[in-house]
């Protein structure tokens, strides 16, 4: 098997059981990766598969720490699916800078970090030790469609290629 990030990108995909190709859905009117130099931002990605948010709910009530992880990490790969389509290939990232993990969860939650370990682990299986990042993961009251899981993050990305004319 090839062992692109691209096919580590697919071979998760499939574990997982959702496609990620094609255009990724987003709720309003903003752009969903901005590039500033070697820097991508990509905006929060709820665990949206199509137009469906997968997994909804306060987690510690009526969502469960693995349910949430499953989150987590479809929120994670929507990013990854945005960083694709931005760079062409997930090839271009030199390094994952940072991500933000934001939980709904019930008051006496605290295991916020293991939820954000879901995604985590999906940044260091596609990108290697480029995935290793730096993280904050916090609980909120609220979030976007009744999301379990809002994850955004900053990527450092290698210049294209020169074009040969």
């Amino acid at each position: 098997m090839e062992n692109s990030r691209d096919a580590r990108f697919a071979a998760i995909a499939a574990t997982l059981g959702y496609s990620f190709e094609g255009e990724i859905q987003k709720g309003g009117n903003y752009t969903s990766t901005v590039q500033h130099g070697d820097q991508v931002y990509v905006s929060g990605q709820i665990p949206r598969v199509g137009s469906t948010v997968v997994v909804t709910g306060r987690v510690g009530a009526e969502v469960s720490l693995v349910q949430a992880q499953l989150a987590a990490k479809v929120c994670v790969m929507r990013a990854l699916a945005l960083l694709r389509q931005s760079l062409g290939s997930l090839e271009r990232v030199k390094h994952i800078l940072r991500i933000s993990v934001y939980i709904q969860c019930a008051q006496d939650f605290t295991q916020q970090s293991e939820v954000a370990d879901g995604a985590s682990e999906v940044l260091y299986a596609v990108l290697g030790p480029a995935g290793v990042h730096t993280r904050t993961s916090v609980g909120v009251f609220q979030l976007p469609k009744n999301a379990s899981v809002e994850i955004d993050l900053i990527a450092a990305a290698e210049p294209p290629a020169p074009s040969v004319q």
